[in-house]
């Protein structure tokens, strides 16, 4: 694979990795099966394309999504805890009506950034080539965001959330709001999805209407990536792993659609994502399996060393 597959992998990887921080949110850390990011990550990147398209600065544009992703979010968690409508339902009412409000939005089924100007555009001073500029912005960006995800949930709201999540009762019981905690969550998890789609069509130059099929699984599949490949009950390991996994998950996917011998074509996408998912659950079980083994071989030789003695 070549230098310049190699970093659009690193690229599309760090992208998503703001998906897998919100995945991790919404079903880690307050419990939330949230099906809304198939329609949150295409409402980002139409939000942020049509107003680029319009004349609105980059920056804004891309702020304007990120208020749009919470707002989706706000909307699942406003249908489970005032209409009590269940968790997976509301997320695919609001994930459904979102495809028609996307293409509101738009007007049509894309829109192209060919000649607009884009955050990355906004940051090309000439000083390094554009394959080489993008990934160093989206590093940034997602290490900014990691950043203030830990810090936030150092702070009491978010200790409020992850008990919310561990277990609501007990958190009912020390005088959490349960429910408002929910729809902060799922808020903040939509907002980092709602930004990665806008930081997404910038880097692809346009958004499409079904841009959003499978962001979940994505999601989902780069949080169990990294979870199989950096273990850990620290809140800053596991966020870190989730974005490790979501650059590997793309960087696995790119080499295997490189790589001629083995004969992948773009339709094979969904076969390798599937294999890959399956693979990482099936690392966790097999570790534990090695383990039990090697203890069964260490007790069975202190024995043996017992006896001889």
């Amino acid at each position: 694979m070549s230098l310049i597959a190699s970093l659009g992998a690193i690229e599309i990887g760090l992208i998503f990795g703001l998906v897998a921080l919100g995945v991790f949110l919404s079903f880690r850390i307050i419990n939330f099966p949230d099906l809304t990011v198939d329609g949150s990550f295409p409402l980002g990147g139409a939000v942020a394309a049509i107003l680029i398209v319009s004349g609105w600065n980059p920056f804004a544009a891309t702020g304007a999504a990120i208020v749009a992703g919470a707002m989706s979010g706000y909307l699942t968690a406003w249908l489970n805890v005032r209409l009590r409508i269940m968790q997976l339902l509301a997320s695919i009412l609001v994930m459904i009506g979102l495809y028609s409000v996307n293409l509101r939005i738009m007007g049509k089924p894309n829109v192209a950034l060919i000649n607009d100007a884009t955050v990355f555009s906004m940051l090309d001073f000439g000083v390094m080539p554009d394959y080489w500029l993008k990934p160093l912005v989206l590093l940034v960006v997602v290490v900014a965001a990691k950043l203030l995800i830990d810090l936030f949930f150092a702070s009491e709201i978010g200790l409020a959330m992850r008990a919310t999540g561990g277990n609501p009762r007990m958190a009912r019981a020390q005088g959490i709001s349960t429910d408002r905690q929910t729809v902060w969550g799922l808020a903040i998890s939509n907002a980092l999805v709602a930004l990665a789609g806008a930081l997404f069509v910038q880097s692809q130059g346009g958004a499409d209407i079904s841009m959003g099929i499978g962001t979940i699984v994505v999601g989902l599949a780069a949080v169990i990536i990294g979870e199989t490949i950096l273990p850990a009950r620290s809140l800053v390991i596991t966020t870190l792993a989730c974005v490790l996994g979501a650059v590997l998950y793309r960087f696995f996917i790119a080499l295997a659609l490189n790589s001629d011998f083995i004969g992948l074509k773009a339709q094979d996408l969904n076969l390798v994502t599937a294999v890959l998912v399956a693979l990482a659950l099936l690392v966790p079980n097999f570790r534990r399996k090695l383990a039990g083994m090697f203890s069964g071989v260490r007790g069975n030789a202190v024995v043996t060393i017992k006896e001889a003695k």
